[in-house]
């Protein structure tokens, strides 16, 4: 059980999808798909795919010592997989939000969003560098509190395929009922959108239900045209750049900066300087807002004070 991974299983629906959606686009959406940007997404899941092979067994190995530690005997019943994949999900959820909002975890996700086109390529830009950046250390307290690493690996490999399908244009939306509790093309169009509004939202894997309850739910407007990437577009499709830019950057900016600040420069958002010489997306969200008031989240305490005048 410990060796099964469903994504090794899902591959060839990966490819088959693909194929399907560029023919699509061909006389859809003809724009969708760029061929050097496609070959760039291609190659970040092969040089993924050969990180975690490299990297895979010491995370195992970390993860089954800890798990020597585990607080709960929680078995393998038929009803601890649901739990466990709910709870993964959740997890997913905090590693996600953290990775948008602390810079040493952006350097290795911003490979995800370095494309400025959206389809099912794109979902391959997986990271090189997640061991480097100590990313799988948010699904540990898992299994210290019980659930067997094996366990946690499978679910872990079903999020990743559903997330999968979540990366196109080519599917609107869904029923009302679906995209309100589960993760959608749409709400995640929004997440990797660069205009304004959508920075730093949806950060959902499966459960949508995660960013209504935390406060980062955004809905995709029909108004108003996405634009893809990151704030600050590569420009390139040089593989190692896309790869390595965001190491490069923290690299140089913590040299540069005075003792006090270089800290900072890891722990601090994307887009934080010390000198105010930059912008994060909190920054460039809030200007957007002042602009825009009528757009501005309204408090739930305001909403009832409203719906009180208006009674």
């Amino acid at each position: 059980m410990a060796s099964f991974n469903p994504v090794d299983y899902a591959v060839p629906a990966f490819v088959a999808l693909v194929m399907i959606e560029m023919i699509w686009a061909w006389k859809a959406r003809p724009e969708a798909y760029e061929a050097k940007d496609t070959l760039v997404s291609l190659a970040f899941g092969l040089g993924s795919t050969i990180a975690g092979l490299a990297f895979g067994g010491f995370i195992v190995a970390l993860s089954l010592w800890l798990y020597s530690f585990h607080l709960i005997d929680i078995g393998w019943q038929w009803w601890i997989w649901p739990i466990c994949f709910v709870l993964d999900d959740l997890a997913y959820y905090w590693f996600h939000r953290t990775a948008h909002r602390v810079r040493w975890f952006w350097a290795s996700h911003v490979n995800h969003h370095s494309s400025q086109h959206y389809n099912l390529s794109t979902a391959l830009r997986q990271t090189w560098t997640g061991f480097f950046a100590i990313s799988f250390i948010f699904r540990l307290p898992l299994v210290l509190v019980g659930f067997h690493p094996a366990m946690l690996a499978i679910c872990a490999g079903f999020n990743l395929i559903y997330q999968f399908w979540i990366h196109t244009e080519a599917i609107g939306r869904m029923p009302r009922w679906f995209e309100a509790v589960m993760n959608t093309p749409s709400h995640h169009r929004v997440h990797h959108a660069t205009n304004p509004r959508y920075l730093d939202r949806n950060y959902a894997g499966v459960f949508i239900v995660w960013d209504r309850l935390f406060g980062t739910f955004e809905p995709e407007s029909d108004d108003e045209r996405i634009r893809y990437g990151i704030v600050k577009q590569l420009g390139s499709f040089n593989l190692l750049w896309a790869v390595f830019h965001e190491w490069v950057g923290i690299a140089q900016d913590v040299w540069r900066a005075p003792w006090r600040h270089k800290l900072s420069y890891l722990l601090r958002e994307p887009g934080w300087s010390h000198d105010g010489s930059r912008e994060t997306s909190d920054m460039i969200r809030a200007r957007w807002l002042e602009r825009h008031p009528e757009n501005k989240p309204v408090s739930s305490k305001n909403a009832i004070a409203e719906r009180g005048k208006a009674a």
